[in-house]
């Protein structure tokens, strides 16, 4: 593997998160696998620029067989760079929400970052990050609105647009599991490099030097506040787990504007 080489002291597995649900942490972002009860899996998000290999490699030892498709909570580039090679080596669908496709078919760039988003290494060195478009090209499939994805037929999709326009989230009712993408952290992202790998797991808003809908991302979070989930597993930061996440959901919810929205987009 060419390219940037990530420390292997931060390439951290994420075992037991439920039942089914393990994860990989590459760095600052998160990637999932998700099985079902024959031992299929799916996997969710498809981390940073030359990480295949590290996905690829856990893949082989801790599910022992190829997915059955990758699923893209959206299209950021710390969430879709891998996807490309992975799924070609795989063979498998790529699926995401029809109003990321522009930014996933070589259309469309993201919009540029707010540099007045907060204070962190991670905002400022947003203007560097790729904003695409990339073209996932054949491989990529729409995913439903709501409903069920054969590959995820345990999980409900839930649309929560804001922090990109086609941003998803999935939720399984049974045990009340989320993992809500870029939706909300667990950790403050603008400044990830300073903080988030020794504080303890807390609730944040999406990464504010990229979410580009405010008001949608607020309607989001308030959708995702009343699932009353148990377990939360967002793209960055530690898994959340316990009878105290439904209430710390509901004050992001209602504290959204203050916990969540950077000065100058209130």
């Amino acid at each position: 593997m060419e390219g940037v080489a990530i420390p292997a002291e931060q390439v951290i597995p994420l075992d037991a998160i439920a039942q089914g649900v393990r994860g990989l942490r590459i760095a600052f972002v998160n990637v999932f696998a998700v099985s079902q009860p024959d031992g299929s899996w799916t996997l969710i998000d498809a981390g940073l620029p030359f990480t295949a290999g590290h996905i690829r490699k856990w893949a082989e030892e801790t599910l022992l067989r190829p997915p059955q498709a990758i699923v893209l909570t959206h299209g950021h580039f710390d969430h879709v760079s891998a996807a490309r090679e992975l799924a070609d080596d795989w063979s498998v669908p790529i699926y995401a929400h029809p109003d990321e496709f522009p930014y996933l078919t070589g259309q469309q760039s993201y919009p540029a970052p707010n540099l007045g988003a907060g204070g962190g290494l991670m905002s400022m060195l947003s203007p560097l990050y790729p904003r695409g478009p990339i073209d996932l090209g054949a491989r990529l499939q729409p995913l439903p609105d709501s409903g069920q994805l054969r590959e995820l037929s345990q999980w409900d999709i839930v649309r929560t647009p804001g922090h990109t326009p086609g941003h998803a989230s999935f939720f399984r009712a049974a045990d009340r599991v989320l993992l809500p993408g870029d939706a909300f952290c667990t950790t403050k992202p603008e400044s990830f490099f300073e903080a988030a790998l020794a504080q303890a797991p807390e609730l944040h808003g999406p990464p504010a030097y990229f979410t580009s809908d405010w008001d949608a991302a607020r309607r989001s979070v308030r959708q995702l506040a009343s699932l009353n989930a148990t377990t939360v597993a967002p793209g960055h930061g530690k898994p959340l787990t316990g009878p105290e996440v439904p209430a710390a959901l509901a004050r992001l919810a209602d504290e959204f504007e203050r916990i969540a929205v950077p000065d100058n987009r209130r």
